[in-house]
């Protein structure tokens, strides 16, 4: 089980990001994802040399991540084919 704070978007934004001084993060846009509804947001970095901009997703477990999560799709298994 991750530690609180690995599950934050900020530990996220600084994990991948790096924000200093010289280099600031800004949220650019959120919302939520059409599919499911579940929360996302776009953080950018910008610097004198280089910029980037991330989406973090929000899952079900309450960890940000940088991939979506899977959708909730209803899956068919053997116990339920065999009634």
């Amino acid at each position: 089980m991750k530690a609180a704070k690995e599950q934050s978007l900020r530990y996220q934004v600084e994990k991948w990001l790096a924000p200093t001084t010289k280099r600031r993060v800004h949220v650019t846009h959120f919302s939520r994802t059409v599919s499911d509804g579940r929360r996302y947001v776009c953080v950018s970095s910008s610097h004198s040399v280089n910029a980037h901009v991330l989406f973090f997703f929000h899952h079900h477990d309450g960890c940000w991540r940088v991939f979506p999560a899977l959708p909730n799709i209803p899956q068919m298994t053997v116990e339920h084919c065999a009634a």
